[in-house]
Parts: C-alpha cells; sequence; structure tokens
C-alpha cells in the first residue's frame, strides 16, 4: 500500500520521527485462552518503507516482532487510538483536506481486523475521548453574518460513535470569540474525561479580524501588533486587521463541560502558569490529565517565552498546577516549577502514566525567541509524582543525541509505561518498559521496521 513522499513526512513530523532502516526478525506467539482463543494482545503500529502495519505480540518486555509477511497492512496514521481495550482507531490529519480514518478490533484469532466504516476528518488541532466517542476539535471562521464585515471564529468537533461507527459534526455553532472575556478567540487543547465531566484548556489566540473590529477595537491593547497585510505561511498565517497570538500570556485557563455539546463552560483562571499546550506546528498537545484520585494537573511548557514581541512573551517558567478532585477552582497552596529542575528547559509533551505520574518529553535546551520545534530535539523523559512533586529524568534510554523520537502516545499498565523509540544508530526501533516508581528503563521487545508508531492492548470483543 503505497503512499506519497509528501504525506510521510507530514506523518513524521506528527509523530515525531524520522525513519532508519532494519532487517527481519521473528513473531512472539499470541497468548491463547482455555478455550484456544486470544483472551488478548499488544498491537503495535510500526512502518516499513512507505507502508504501515499492525502487529501483534503477547509480551512487550523482551522478544521482537517483524512486519515481514506479518501483521495487517494499512494506510499511516497521525495518531492511533486505543479505545477501551476494544478499539483502535487510526486518525488521519491531512493539512486542510479530509483524512480517511479508520477503526480496527481484535478477532478470536488473535489477528487485527479492520472495521467496515472509514470516517473523514477535515481538520483538527487537539483530540480526546469522552463516554463512547472520540472528539476531534478546531476553530475556524464560520460563515460572516448579515451586519459583520468579518467573519467569526468557531469550534469544528467531530463526534465519532466507536461501536456505531458513525461521525457527526457539531450541529450548533460554537462561538470562540470572546471566549475568555478579553475578546480573543480560543482553540481548544486536550479533552479529558474525568468526573463524568470533560476538562480541556481554551488557548488564547489573540484577535481575529472581527475581535479586532469590536467596538472601533475596544479588545485592542496593543494596536502596534495589529497587521498591516496579509501575511505568513502555514498555522501562522495571518490577515490584515488580526491581532496574531495573545495579549495575555501570562495566564492560565481551564473550561469543565458537563457533557460532550461542549457548551456552558465553566471557566477557571489561573495567573501561576502560562498558557498551557505543547505547540508543534498546527497542533495543540494536551497538558491536562487527571490523577487516579480525580485530581486535575495541569502543565505549562511556558512556550510563550518564543514570542517575538515583549509584551507577548510569559514571563512564567514552565510549572504544574493541580485542581482538586470536583473543584470549581484552582489549588491555590499548589505549584511547581519545571525549570528549577531542568536548567531552564522545558517540554513538548506530556501523559498521565497511572496514579499521580506523569511522563513528559524534554527538550533538550530552554525557549528563546522564535524558537521552532521543528528545529529542536526533544530527546528526553521525565516522570513527573503530583502528591510529592517529585521530578526525575529517566534513565536507561539510548543516550539523547542517538535518539530520532519516540511514538505519540505510551502505553501504562501494572506500574509500568510503555513507550517506542526510534534511534540514529542503525539499531532495530524497540519499546522500551520504564518503571514508574524508579524512572528507570529497561529494552524489551524490538520491532523489525523502519519506525514504531504505536503502542497498545486490544481484546476480542465480546458476543
Amino acid at each position: 500500500m503505497k503512499v506519497s513522499k509528501f504525506y510521510l513526512v507530514a506523518i513524521l513530523f506528527m509523530a515525531g520521527f524520522v525513519f532508519t532502516s532494519c532487517d527481519d526478525s521473528s513473531t512472539p506467539p499470541i497468548d491463547n485462552g482455555d478455550d484456544n482463543n486470544v483472551t488478548e494482545a499488544y498491537v503495535i503500529a510500526a512502518t516499513s518503507g512507505d507502508a504501515n502495519y499492525l502487529l501483534t505480540s503477547d509480551k512487550l518486555s523482551e522478544g521482537s516482532v517483524t512486519t515481514a509477511n506479518n501483521g495487517l497492512e494499512t494506510e499511516v496514521g497521525s495518531y492511533w487510538i486505543y479505545f477501551q481495550d476494544k478499539y483502535m482507531y487510526r486518525l488521519v490529519y491531512n493539512q486542510g483536506n479530509a483524512g480517511v480514518s479508520s477503526s480496527y478490533v481484535l478477532n478470536k484469532d488473535g489477528k487485527v481486523a479492520e472495521r467496515d466504516n472509514t470516517y473523514e476528518i477535515k481538520r483538527f488541532t487537539s483530540y480526546g475521548t469522552f463516554k463512547n466517542n472520540i472528539i476531534t476539535s478546531s476553530t475556524n471562521d464560520l460563515n460572516i453574518k448579515e451586519g459583520d464585515t468579518y467573519a467569526q471564529k468557531g469550534f469544528s468537533f467531530n463526534y465519532i460513535d466507536v461501536e456505531k461507527e458513525d461521525i457527526k459534526p457539531n450541529q450548533e455553532e460554537i462561538l470562540s470569540e470572546n471566549y475568555l472575556g478579553n475578546g480573543e478567540f480560543v482553540t481548544l487543547s486536550g479533552i479529558l474525561e474525568s468526573n463524568n465531566k470533560i476538562y480541556t484548556t481554551p488557548i488564547p489566540m489573540g484577535l481575529s479580524q472581527y475581535g479586532s473590529s469590536v467596538n472601533g477595537g475596544e479588545y485592542v491593547k496593543y494596536p502596534e501588533l495589529v497587521k498591516t497585510e496579509d501575511g505568513g505561511s502555514a498555522s501562522s498565517a495571518y490577515k490584515k486587521g488580526e491581532l496574531q497570538w495573545t495579549q495575555y500570556p501570562n495566564e492560565a485557563w481551564v473550561a469543565v463541560y458537563d457533557d460532550a455539546t461542549m457548551k456552558n463552560p465553566t471557566l477557571i483562571k489561573t495567573d501561576k502558569i502560562s498558557y498551557a499546550c505543547g505547540r508543534y506546528r498546527s497542533q495543540y498537545y494536551q497538558t491536562i490529565w487527571a490523577a487516579g484520585n480525580g485530581d486535575i494537573y495541569v502543565f505549562s511548557p511556558s512556550y510563550a517565552k518564543t514570542m517575538v514581541a515583549d509584551v507577548q512573551k510569559t514571563t512564567l517558567p514552565a510549572g504544574v498546577v493541580r485542581i482538586k478532585a470536583g473543584a470549581k477552582e484552582f489549588d491555590d497552596s499548589y505549584y511547581f516549577n519545571i525549570e528549577e529542575k531542568t536548567n531552564g528547559n522545558s517540554f513538548l509533551r506530556t501523559w498521565h502514566i497511572g496514579d499521580d505520574n506523569f511522563l513528559l518529553l524534554m527538550y533538550d535546551e530552554p525557549f528563546y525567541e522564535s524558537f521552532n520545534p521543528v528545529d529542536v530535539a526533544a530527546s528526553r523523559l521525565a516522570i513527573f509524582k503530583g502528591e510529592s512533586k517529585e521530578f526525575t529524568y529517566v534513565t536507561g534510554l539510548p543516550e539523547p543525541d542517538k535518539i530520532q523520537g519516540f511514538a505519540n502516545t505510551p502505553y501504562f499498565e501494572n506500574g509500568k509505561a510503555y513507550v517506542a523509540v526510534t534511534t540514529t544508530d542503525g539499531q532495530h526501533p524497540a519499546i522500551y518498559e520504564i518503571d514508574t516508581t524508579t524512572a528507570k528503563a529497561t529494552k524489551g521487545v524490538t520491532v523489525s521496521s523502519s519506525q514504531i508508531a504505536a503502542v497498545g492492548k486490544l481484546k476480542p470483543l465480546s458476543k
């Protein structure tokens, strides 16, 4: 199954990998139950050449798996989501065009099978799950309303019902203009289900053409920042009359929704951290997570340090704040300064890995003006323990200068996090087992492929 070089490059950037060449190896047997039917299997998404394969293994801690004459061949995916150990979804981001996504299950024979329906999702900048839905989100121009000169910004949501195998967009317009009361429009980073609610971080994006024109410029704090002509490119493109990027870099917000309609949120604000998301081109990586006890931890990399205009640069270091389970405000007693433990370095992404443990993908150098994530390596992992505020770099991984990239999402079970690593030294990509107590990594299963995109577990659907 062939894909274009352009498409592969796009996926490479999304997944944080650069490809290497590998040899063939052997595949471990799948664990069967007493009735000779498979009870569960780890499913690994791996790329070899210009094709992707879904491979199965009965273990992650050791052994080897090959793509040669093995596994289910699929298209490449931007993101892989393992939903409740039942379904595996391949989400495709394809610039402004619709990307074709698909889903998979594990049959009783231990083989991965593609489900019937596919899904077209035109654009998304963040995603998450809630109840039986995978939800993607983005912020886009709405239709210009009568009497207006410019289009307002609004949210675009797609709801994939994993059991019914259908997809629906939001049925009502939901404005993202003046979302926080300061005139700026927002985009959302992360969709987190916790305490039977949805938590997300609204990221202020500045003033749209519509926002900067309201009441003759009521919301414009810095007129010198209003664009006088169209310019920029890709995710940094702007239009004449816009004020690009936020005027409020020293604050962060959390929105809490009662249901998936994503309407009428409770908005919570803190001035201890800057806005909370990892940034890579058009993607806004989730940095809000729930601990096992329901406490919500919010991580900010302080990406606003990279802004050119001084008034748009944050003075706050990368840090962590908390919302106690069920609370409607930030915990004033809680704060952690990440940069104090990292020589000023920040992070690209975060993930929850059981209890109050969180995995951080760390940059190798501090932020600076016009910092470009494409050009700066993020090749170290660290574990942060929320309650005790312990921050520890992971040991046992390949040397940082030999790490080419990590898969998008780790897998976690039984106190261990499993992270796929690709290196530049000609070795096969491998999955490393990280003990969350000791922060020590041990090399596990190797995969004869160019790269490993994802790892997780599936169980056959009960009949």
